[in-house]
């Protein structure tokens, strides 16, 4: 049913009905219709829950969803910063929405976002990482055609442009370096097993050390680093020298489990993080990292809604940024031998 032919609908400030003419030359931004009357439109479309018109948003198109699944680990906030600086030069206002433990679901700020009218939502890591996580809400913005964008690797079914780091390239690069390092028994610490990261990181690490003639040793954690240290010391009792993590924190977990079991890092157990995140070279050692292109990634996430706002026609594929090992001092040469 067209909202004029719904109860509520207003008048126009002569008292005649609003004709079905008279709304479409508002919602199409015509000239011809008083502003009173135009005023009245608008205002019963919010009123009556009906969405605006992009063009006939006002400042409300100046509002764009940030949402990221957390503040602790501090890849989110550095996500959040790059983007947040890139919206507002392009002259839209972010709204950051951030979970917590007991706190406000994903779902819950994509409703709350609806309700501001928000122009698009840039997603930094959230539940579309998780194939066993509800989905629904990805699937309303995708049915209302809300420009969204996704930052990192999706499950399957998903189709909003995706910016990512090459996780598999990740694993890669991380593998590499232990092994020229001649570390022969290699754990990787990955997030829980339906993330998609982490399935991608797992399955390029399962290739290479196939093709290396050495065991996959594989333990999956929450992304805490209370979680690294669990699944570390899980890792440890299978006589590893060198650890790869999914993230930063999992690897500073991962670092305090090799000192309770009464070992250092690197001399008896090297790490390897993931993310750069800051205040990694302030740790004790210096973590040893596989660096996300956050700056590059960010920019092009904001290019990407902002191309979909401007109405072009943007792609679906993924688009994947390589990524950068940094050596520091959590890494060194193997210095034990396994049986």
């Amino acid at each position: 049913m067209p909202p004029w032919q719904v109860r509520g609908w207003p008048r126009s400030p002569q008292g005649g009905g609003v004709s079905e003419a008279t709304v479409s030359r508002v919602l199409n931004g015509r000239p011809g219709v008083a502003e009173a009357t135009r005023v009245a439109v608008l205002t019963a479309l919010d009123v009556l829950g009906y969405e605006r018109p992009t063009q006939l948003r006002g400042e409300r198109a100046k509002l764009v969803g940030l949402v990221v699944p957390e503040l602790q680990n501090p890849i989110f906030p550095a996500f959040a910063d790059v983007m947040g600086n890139a919206l507002a030069q392009r002259g839209f206002t972010p709204v950051l929405c951030t979970g917590t433990a007991g706190g406000v679901s994903e779902a819950d700020h994509v409703d709350l976002l609806l309700q501001q009218h928000v122009s698009g939502v840039v997603f930094a890591g959230g539940l579309y990482t998780q194939a066993c996580a509800p989905h629904q809400h990805y699937r309303t913005l995708l049915d209302r055609r809300l420009p969204t964008v996704l930052v990192n690797a999706a499950v399957d079914g998903l189709d909003f442009p995706r910016v990512s780091c090459d996780d598999a390239v990740a694993a890669e690069q991380a593998l590499g370096h232990l092994l020229a390092l001649g570390h022969r028994r290699v754990g990787l610490l990955l997030g829980p097993p339906d993330h998609v990261p982490s399935q991608r990181k797992l399955a390029a690490f399962r290739e290479r050390t196939a093709e290396a003639g050495i065991p996959a040793l594989v333990e999956h954690a929450m992304f805490s680093l209370e979680g690294g240290q669990a699944a570390a010391t899980r890792l440890l009792r299978s006589g590893v020298t060198a650890v790869i993590c999914a993230s930063d924190p999992l690897a500073l977990g991962a670092i305090r489990a090799v000192r309770r079991a009464g070992m250092r890092c690197p001399t008896g157990v090297s790490v390897i993080g993931y993310d750069d995140s800051s205040l990694m070279t302030c740790v004790d050692p210096p973590l040893t990292t596989i660096r996300q292109p956050i700056e590059a990634m960010g920019y092009a996430a904001v290019e990407l809604l902002a191309t979909q706002l401007a109405g072009g026609h943007v792609p679906t594929e993924e688009l994947l940024y390589e990524p950068e090992l940094v050596v520091r001092g959590s890494t060194a040469p193997v210095t034990r031998t396994t049986a």
